[in-house]
């Protein structure tokens, strides 16, 4: 039955919620598909079998992306996230950093605690 991944009664949630959810158990469908595609062509020793996994590796990367897109069209939250963490250079980490403090453009490079409206320990000790 497709309804037993909610955690609630079915019932009681919305269509709109429905679709998300159907969203995310296809995203994480075509996810590891992708894995299971890479898997099988890494262990392949037919150089012709493999191209045909990889192109269907490939495949259901576009279908994972898709997915992705009407996620980000249709959740806020998503849309922030991707906005801010895909398409950049260097340490994740110090994106999320930057992006937890408000900072923004060349913020990346600055220390958070000496941001203007950071709560760090420098503006404790009277530095501005």
């Amino acid at each position: 039955m497709s309804s037993e991944s909610y955690h609630e009664p079915v019932e009681l949630i919305p269509e709109g919620t429905r679709n998300f959810h159907r969203a995310l158990v296809s995203l994480r469908e075509e996810l590891e598909a992708v894995d299971w595609y890479q898997q099988r062509a890494d262990a392949c020793s037919d150089a012709e079998l493999k191209a045909v996994i990889l192109h269907n590796r490939d495949e259901e990367i576009e279908h994972a992306m898709m997915t992705l897109e009407w996620l980000r069209r249709n959740e806020a939250k998503f849309d922030d996230n991707i906005k801010t963490y895909l398409n950049t250079t260097g340490s994740i980490l110090e994106v999320e950093k930057v992006a937890a403090h408000g900072g923004g453009g060349d913020a990346a490079s600055k220390n958070p605690a000496e941001s203007s409206t950071s709560l760090g320990i420098g503006s404790l000790k009277g530095k501005r």
